[in-house]
């Protein structure tokens, strides 16, 4: 098993994955940092925690209508921003409220 570090909004962390996989695993995470780094651009610093939950919840979103077979509506998801985060940010919130209760 190998491991790589990647940086993640400007903070490295240490990723194993299977060897001969490094370079997938820093091309997903340069992906990733994106995602993370758009979130925090708009609703600005929220924590580490909140903002992977909201960048994680994006991908899903893109990857889901790919799998509907609508790439049209996948690229739209991805480039309109409008209330998502707004959405994404009272979500991570309610998650931190039930794990806190736990």
């Amino acid at each position: 098993m190998a491991t790589v570090t990647v940086e993640i909004n400007g903070r490295p962390y240490a990723v194993g994955c299977a060897d001969g996989q490094e370079e997938r695993v820093r091309i997903l995470a340069k992906q990733f940092d994106g995602h993370v780094r758009q979130v925090a651009g708009e609703v600005g610093h929220v924590g580490d925690i909140r903002l992977f939950l909201m960048a994680g919840l994006m991908l899903a979103d893109e990857l889901h209508e790919v799998r509907l077979g609508n790439p049209v509506a996948a690229a739209a998801a991805a480039a309109s921003t409008d209330g998502v985060a707004e959405a994404l940010n009272a979500v991570a919130a309610r998650l931190e409220k039930i794990a806190q209760g736990l």
